[in-house]
């Protein structure tokens, strides 16, 4: 069985761009014939149930008169789902330093 969302930021995704979506009347076979993406895609990435890519989020944010950043701004990786790796790249710079030191 699929999943009912792919990811919690997914989620809220989806929702930002249903509610821009909504806000401008517009129904999702607008929305996919005038961003060039199949109303399956748009339905799909509206339920959260697919992460939008970096094109599509632009695509979809430029027919909806929005800033593209609006509709992922406040996620983190964290929303995403559980990781093994939690380090950032200042994490992991610190850690390789801190091993550099001591082995000197």
């Amino acid at each position: 069985m699929v999943p009912p969302f792919h990811s919690h930021a997914a989620q809220i995704i989806g929702e930002r761009i249903r509610n821009a979506r909504l806000a401008l009347g517009i129904s999702m076979d607008d929305l996919s014939h005038l961003s060039e993406l199949s109303q399956t895609s748009i339905g799909k990435i509206e339920r959260g149930a697919q992460s939008p890519s970096a094109e599509t989020l632009v695509r979809i944010a430029t027919v909806l008169d929005v800033d593209a950043g609006s509709l992922i701004s406040g996620l983190s990786s964290a929303d995403y789902g559980q990781r093994s790796r939690q380090y950032t790249a200042r994490d992991f710079l610190r850690e390789q330093r801190a091993k550099k030191t001591g082995a000197s």
